[in-house]
């Protein structure tokens, strides 16, 4: 079985997250979507909030699994048996970042290959700090995210 595993904070999902699930099962048996909780950070949604937001909105993708980690992302792969990692890339500017990390992943284990997709043209500039900068002004989100998403998103932002 082939399994890879599509990882970030996904706080919150967008648009392009989809496209690059949706794009990403295609090409494996099972893909795990794995839900960064980094405690470093201080995101928007739990990580409880943010699994259930995938679980949502990949509900039609039957190879599809939301789950979530703490620590080194090469050692959860190794822990599901993940033999790929799939990162995305929307500019050239992603792509030393990410190469670095592929190859460092590379010498911890040398059984993981990473696969770096470029995001579809019409999600190029779409990020999370990007939904959330705007629904913080009460923008419109309806271009950026699941309508079944918005009014947990503004809902955040109230108070």
């Amino acid at each position: 079985m082939r399994r890879a595993i599509y990882p970030g904070s996904f706080d919150p999902v967008t648009f392009g997250h989809i496209d690059m699930i949706e794009r990403s099962a295609r090409m494996v048996d099972e893909l795990v979507v794995a839900v960064l909780n980094n405690s470093a950070k201080n995101p928007l949604f739990s990580v409880e909030e943010r699994v259930s937001m995938l679980e949502g909105i990949t509900s039609h993708v039957p190879n599809v699994k939301i789950r979530y980690f703490d620590g080194l992302l090469i050692d959860y792969a190794k822990e599901i048996e993940a033999t790929i990692i799939i990162r995305g890339l929307r500019a050239v500017t992603d792509f030393e970042y990410e190469l670095q990390i592929a190859q460092t992943n590379r010498i911890v284990n040398s059984e993981i290959d990473t696969i770096f997709l470029t995001t579809s043209l019409e999600y190029a500039y779409l990020s999370s700090t990007i939904v959330k900068e705007v629904a913080s002004y009460g923008g419109d989100i309806s271009h950026f995210v699941p309508k079944q998403l918005i009014p947990q998103i503004y809902e955040k932002y109230k108070g």
